[in-house]
């Protein structure tokens, strides 16, 4: 009986490590995640600026003509 509630026990604690592995593994992808959303907004950031200084060279570019 009591042998039975050791190797329950052990097998719980085993449980446990391998969830504990799993989040872990689960945080790590999270943080992966996040950096990417980060390099997005950055590059989304940058076209924005290009965006808008192509747009300045336009319209002086038509200012320039007339």
């Amino acid at each position: 009986m009591q042998g039975d509630a050791l190797a329950l026990s052990a097998d719980a604690l085993a449980l446990l490590a391998d969830a504990l592995a799993l989040l872990v593994d689960a945080l790590a992808l999270l943080v992966d995640a996040l950096a990417l959303l980060a390099d997005a907004l950055a590059l989304l950031v940058d076209a924005l600026a290009l965006q808008g200084i192509a747009k300045f060279n336009s319209l002086r570019i038509n200012e320039m003509l007339y």
